[in-house]
This record gives C-alpha cells, structure tokens and sequence, in this order.
C-alpha cells in the first residue's frame, strides 16, 4: 500500500518545520506589496516586491535574517493563518488550511521545482522592486487586481527539454 505524502495526513501544526518550509511553492505571490482598504478590508495587491525579494529567483535574496531588515514581514505560522486574507487563494499554507488540496503544479506535487513558474502561478520576472519607488503609496500604479484570482486549478505545463528549452510531449 502506497504512503499518502505528509499534506495529506499531517495538520500544519503537526509537521516538523522542513516539511513546513517545503509548501512553500515559490510563486512570490505572498512577497508583494498590497493595500488594505481600513474601511472595507479590500485587498489591493501589486506588481511591486519587497525590497528583499529577488525577482529572478522568485525568492526572498535574505530569508534567514528577513525580519531584521523587513520589521513588518510577516512570518507564517499554523496560528495566523486564518488572519491572514490577502494570502494567495493558491497558497498551499492557505489551502492545507481550509482543508483544500495542493494544486496539481505545486513542486511537492509534480517533484519539479521549476512546475509553478511553468504552470504560469508565479511571479518570476514581473515584479518592480519598491526600491525603485518614490514614496510607498507610488505601488497603486502598479495595482494588479488580477493577482486576486485564484490560480490554483492552472494547468501543469508540460515540460522543457533542459538542451532545446522546446516543451516534451
């Protein structure tokens, strides 16, 4: 009999911090600046990453030390994430939250790390730094509203030949 992978019969709380650390799919989206409406609690996320993140690695340039330098990122835990509504709606912490399965192009799933830029999830090469911002607020005009949808059931790509780069059928 086959063993389930540890997602599916594991509770956040219950996985040991590898396992935790390996959901992340590394789409970037939760590494973008968004507005909060106090009023409404409208989400306004945008094309504009944390000064940290790299845009051509999908990664954070300083995770270990993130907080010493970014005071406001906010570090995931089993315990806040339900807090947390401007998480991806594709967010495999989210996801594994409200009881719902890892996408079909989540690495985990697919054992390729390279699946969620394929899959077209990520943000990889599309982001502006807010260091190239003049003021905070500057981030609205770089609104992205599409970023709300949920982009969990895209398809997996087929993949490259690691030679020509052409898809593999």
């Amino acid at each position: 009999m086959a063993t389930r992978p540890f997602w599916e019969t594991k509770t956040l709380s219950e996985m040991t911090a590898r396992e935790w650390e390996s959901l992340c799919d590394g789409c970037g989206l939760c590494c973008l600046i968004r507005f909060e409406e106090e009023e409404t609690g409208a989400i306004t996320p945008t094309w504009v990453a944390c000064a940290l993140f790299d845009d051509a690695k999908c990664r954070c340039n300083n995770y270990a030390k993130r907080h010493r330098f970014v005071p406001d990122c906010v570090k995931l835990t089993p315990g806040n994430i339900a807090s947390l509504p401007w998480m991806p709606l594709s967010c495999a912490y989210r996801r594994l939250h409200e009881g719902k399965p890892l996408p079909a192009w989540h690495p985990l799933v697919t054992g390729d790390p390279e699946s969620v830029h394929a899959a077209g999830v990520s943000v990889r090469g599309q982001t502006t730094s807010e260091d190239m911002l003049d003021e905070p607020d500057d981030a609205l005009a770089y609104s992205a509203p599409e970023l709300l949808a949920d982009r969990s059931d895209l398809p997996v790509a087929a993949p490259r030949s690691r030679a020509t780069g052409r898809r593999l059928l």
